[in-house]
């Protein structure tokens, strides 16, 4: 079989805010459902820039909806629910798909493969997260399978509950590279990624990405509020990051020299993850629509980018920040290319130690990565984030008239996704 080619033809999200489960009025976005923040942004898509494209929702064969907490109102029916909303055929069909921080990208991934394999011309692939609305529902239960002794189910490897907590699975990755990082490296690169989203905003260059929605004002959600921009990114300083709370355990590795060769290491028996070195809770909604290369041409469009490859892989759910290390490897190796061919990279910063450990394990200098900013501050509405790097990506490759570049993420539970793409008219 003769592989089609696939196109990336446009991509949109709404503003990311700051998710406040315990505050839900200071989430500018706390009265909106999930599933309507997606509704909303998909209207606003395609009554705006694809209509100026000519595609329209009839034109849709089949939708992809990422979602990590699919769960009471966040269920979409099958990815029904959200086309319901916003008005889709009945004809159009989709499926919800849960990859946790992977989700939008598997569920992108798949139509991909439809495309390719010559089942569908004209696809949308989207995700979305509501962290102040439906964060946790009825996980703990659930892990007691794993954790108690007397379960059959029981494997002393998989500790769910503190081995594979997200916070803790970045604190393992670092205590695991030692030395190759320091907490200050985490923290500079946590500045960095605040400073260059600041930036950027302040330039208007997300304003090509975001459509506005309407949310309420921090604090008071009875005073409406166009909200256009990322609510969590702020002006840093490394002072400033450097004394926030740390919020992850040490593991106090032996191969490190146990508990004393981690406090004379760190001068500290705290662990190094803080809200300053990694992603906030977020809300969020992002789509993308991908076309057959030759209908496109038909149509008189032009592409984003060309998707070139993609990969997926496992690794320790103890270290799931690896995962970005493996998936990476098999898409550049089904595309042909190294690392050093990729121009450009989004690397989720689900967590800094995440994103340098990729960047340490295939040399990639920092001007390459994330250059308009990362996700600790941008942020990371965790079924969403995987479109939002891609789209991005191709932004950044047309921007800088450059070739290739290659979007990736961590994924709870121990995996990794990535996607190579290209700029046609480099």
């Amino acid at each position: 079989m003769n592989l089609k080619e696939v196109w990336l033809i446009d991509y949109a999200r709404t503003a990311f805010s700051r998710s406040r489960p315990e505050q839900p009025e200071r989430d500018v976005f706390g009265e909106i459902r999930g599933d309507e923040l997606l509704a909303n942004l998909l209207i606003k898509f395609f009554d705006g820039k694809l209509a100026d494209k000519g595609i329209t929702k009839k034109d849709i064969e089949e939708a992809s909806i990422g979602i990590a907490s699919g769960v009471l109102e966040n269920w979409t029916y099958g990815g029904k629910i959200p086309l319901f909303l916003s008005g889709f055929p009945n004809e159009v069909s989709s499926f919800m798909i849960d990859k946790q921080c992977g989700s939008a990208g598997a569920g992108m991934h798949a139509l991909i493969m439809h495309i390719m394999t010559g089942n569908s011309k004209r696809v949308l692939a989207t995700g979305f997260e509501h962290m102040t609305r439906v964060r946790r529902v009825g996980i703990e239960p659930e892990w007691d399978r794993f954790t108690d002794k007397n379960s059959k189910f029981y494997n002393p490897d998989i500790d769910i509950i503190n081995s594979t907590n997200m916070l803790q699975t970045a604190q393992r990755l670092y205590e695991e590279e030692v030395p190759r990082f320091t907490k200050e490296d985490l923290d500079k690169f946590g500045v960095r990624s605040h400073n260059l989203t600041v930036e950027n905003q302040e330039k208007g260059w997300f304003k090509g990405e975001i459509i506005p929605i309407e949310g309420h004002v921090e604090g008071n959600a009875n005073e409406p509020i166009i909200i256009d921009r990322d609510m969590a990114a702020r002006k840093s300083t490394l002072e400033g990051v450097g004394g926030l709370r740390r919020i992850s355990t040490p593991f106090y590795l032996e191969k490190n020299g146990g508990k004393q060769g981690y406090i004379d290491r760190e001068g500290t028996e705290e662990g190094i993850i803080t809200a300053g070195n990694s992603s906030p809770l977020n809300a969020g909604a992002t789509a993308t629509v991908l076309m057959e290369a030759e209908e496109a041409k038909k149509r008189g469009l032009e592409p984003m980018a060309r998707i070139v490859s993609i990969g997926w892989a496992g690794v320790d759910p103890r270290v799931m920040g690896r995962g970005p290390v493996p998936a990476t490897r098999k898409a550049l190796e089904y595309a042909g290319l190294k690392a050093d061919d990729i121009d450009y990279w989004e690397i989720n910063e689900a967590f800094c130690i995440v994103a340098l450990n990729c960047m340490d394990k295939f040399n990639i200098p920092e001007e390459k990565v994330n250059i308009m900013g990362g996700s600790t501050a941008i942020g990371h509405p965790l079924g969403a984030t995987v479109v939002r790097l891609t789209g991005t990506l191709a932004r950044i490759l047309k921007d800088k008239k450059a070739k290739y570049g290659v979007a990736n993420a961590c994924v709870g539970g121990g995996q990794g996704v990535a996607t190579v793409i290209e700029n046609l008219n480099a």
